[in-house]
């Protein structure tokens, strides 16, 4: 896979970088950073320019766990 990093789209109320969602490793709500790649899915070649989807991807910020989400799903 391929990935593009795409512009950081999370807010929050108290100003920091990222937003409090739940984490399954911490067990807790925490801070995670989150944002917009486009990956590449269909491999190499001249029609792969046609198969990128977009991924909302998010990092906990206190034990590192990374997780991807599809959001494209037709």
């Amino acid at each position: 896979m391929q990935y593009w990093d795409g512009d950081d789209m999370a807010t929050t109320d108290d100003g920091s970088n990222g937003m409090t969602e739940p984490c399954e490793v911490c067990g807790v709500e925490t801070l995670h950073e989150v944002s917009v790649q486009i990956v590449t899915e269909g491999g190499t070649g001249e029609n792969a320019r046609y198969s990128r989807e977009p991924y909302r991807v998010r990092e906990c910020q206190r034990c590192g766990n990374r997780e991807s989400q599809r959001m494209n799903n037709a």
